[in-house]
C-alpha cells in the first residue's frame, strides 16, 4: 500500500507560481515512475507531467516550458513547479504512482487561478 499526500495549491493571480508536493510513504528508488495529473470542472482527469527513473520527464503541451516536475528521494517528494500560470490550468492536481497491478493517488490539491 502506497500513501501519497499533496500540498502547496491555493489561489494564485494569473502570471503567478506554485509548488506543488507529494510525499510518499516508499522510496522513491523502489517506483519507476510517478505522475501529476489534474481535473478541472467538467473536464476527464489529464496527465500533466511524469518523472521515469532515471530522471526522464514528459509533459503535456499545454504545460511545456512553464512546468516542471522533480524529486527528492532524501524526502520521499515529488514536485511539481508550476510558473507563468493561466487561468486555465485552475483544477484539482493529483499525484500518482502506478506501481505492479495498482494505482495509486493522493487526495488532490485545488489550484485555481484568478485574479
Amino acid at each position: 500500500q502506497v500513501q501519497l499526500v499533496e500540498s502547496g495549491g491555493g489561489l494564485v493571480q494569473p502570471g503567478g507560481s506554485l509548488r506543488l508536493s507529494c510525499a510518499a510513504s516508499i522510496r522513491l528508488n523502489s517506483i519507476n515512475a510517478m505522475d501529476w495529473y489534474r481535473q478541472a470542472p467538467g473536464k476527464q482527469r489529464e496527465l500533466v507531467a511524469r518523472i521515469i527513473s532515471g530522471g526522464i520527464t514528459n509533459y503535456a503541451d499545454s504545460v511545456k516550458g512553464r512546468f516542471t516536475i522533480s524529486t527528492d528521494s532524501a524526502n520521499n517528494t515529488v514536485y511539481l513547479q508550476m510558473n507563468s500560470l493561466k487561468p486555465e490550468d485552475t483544477a484539482v492536481y493529483y499525484c500518482h504512482v502506478p506501481l505492479g497491478r495498482n494505482d495509486y493517488w493522493g487526495q488532490g490539491t485545488q489550484v485555481t487561478v484568478s485574479s
